[in-house]
């Protein structure tokens, strides 16, 4: 059976057309498109797009039903995607060199650019759109929920790790008084952060996660990790673990948000890997129960992945609204590889194959229990 024969019955099985006349068929201007995906897998789908070779209107929801009918599975027994996941066994792509290739390569992109995709408050993570369909809400939700879960006081040392521009220790200190330490390896965000923030309870550096017992003294009542553990890497996941419990406090709280999937073992997807999160492998239950087993007790775990779904398409709703300004410095191929990352992601939360974890745990368990925040 040739290549283009094994695409079209799978894409009826998805109820996708090739050349069909609905928002969610593929339009395919190369027929080289066929043999691409064949012998490249998922790499090849992303790269042919990014080149111009197919187009579909609703992306996402294309992914969603390709996803839903198996579509992971079919096109990543490729050799290419093979050899990513081998070497995802054989090495450690999340040492102190290679964390840093995911931040010069993705997050020191352009702040002009995120701001304008983001929104008002710079969080590049799920928002939580509970009663509100509006961006900015959805994600002053997100961070309310976050402090709620980790039951915030003004008197609290707080450690935000992989803090991002800083949008979420701006909030704490502002809402609730408290002084927050932000660390993050990108240097562009923390140069941005500390240039925007001006507020005295909120310092922001720029350093590794493994560094943080020798370089910053004392310890903090509360630690939040949103969108940071999916860098660190099942390999350093327990070291990552370990960190943190020298540094919080005995009746301290932790909050990871973190995306996921429920297959266990080494998860590579070629495309994100190359050209969106170098080294990038979001974790598994089974990877993230044992980075804590015997160090910390797990209060809570609540799964938000359908809200990725809203955010995805609000990022790219703005990304088109601001593309005018940015279209001639980065180009055609630029947004189309953004817009395949943004709405293929969207796609990959709908249908439920990509989940959003928001973990919270406590050194020995709190006395008299925990009451789950939602």
């Amino acid at each position: 059976m040739g290549s283009k024969q094994i695409i079209l019955e799978f894409l009826s099985s998805a109820d996708v057309k090739i050349n069909g006349n609905r928002f969610f068929d593929i339009q395919v201007n190369d027929e080289r498109f066929y043999d691409r995906i064949i012998s490249q897998g998922t790499l090849g789908i992303g790269e042919s797009y990014m080149d111009g070779w197919w187009d579909c209107k609703d992306l996402a929801e294309m992914m969603f039903r390709t996803l839903r009918a198996g579509g992971h599975a079919t096109f990543s027994k490729t050799l290419v995607n093979l050899l990513h996941v081998i070497q995802a066994k054989l090495l450690n792509s999340q040492t102190r060199d290679r964390s840093k290739k995911v931040t010069d390569e993705h997050y020191d992109v352009g702040d002009d650019l995120y701001m304008a995709l983001l929104g008002p408050y710079s969080q590049y993570t799920c928002a939580y759109f509970k009663d509100t369909d509006d961006l900015g809400r959805a994600q002053e939700n997100k961070m309310d929920l976050i402090c709620r879960k980790i039951q915030l006081k003004s008197t609290d040392r707080v450690l935000d790790i992989g803090c991002g521009w800083g949008g979420l220790a701006k909030w704490m200190a502002e809402k609730h008084g408290c002084n927050v330490t932000g660390i993050n390896l990108a240097k562009g965000q923390v140069e941005y952060a500390n240039k925007h923030i001006s507020d005295p309870r909120v310092n922001i550096l720029n350093m590794d996660y493994r560094d943080i017992p020798e370089k910053i003294e004392g310890k903090f009542d509360k630690i939040v990790s949103v969108g940071m553990l999916e860098h660190v890497g099942y390999k350093n996941h327990r070291i990552f673990m370990e960190t943190i419990k020298k540094v919080l406090t005995p009746e301290g709280l932790l909050l990871l948000h973190c995306c996921a999937r429920d297959i266990s073992g080494t998860i590579v997807e070629p495309w994100i890997e190359k050209y969106i999160f170098p080294g990038a492998i979001v974790p598994s239950p089974t990877q993230l129960t044992k980075a804590f087993e015997g160090l910390f007790v797990l209060e809570d775990w609540h799964n938000i992945g359908a809200h990725y779904d809203p955010t995805l398409m609000a990022w790219m709703k703005n990304l088109d609204a601001a593309w005018p300004r940015f279209k001639e410095h980065y180009g055609e191929r630029f947004y189309r590889m953004f817009r395949y990352y943004l709405l293929g992601c969207a796609g990959a939360f709908r249908a439920r194959d990509m989940e959003l974890w928001q973990t919270v745990y406590s050194h020995n368990g709190l006395v008299g229990g925990y009451n789950s925040v939602r």
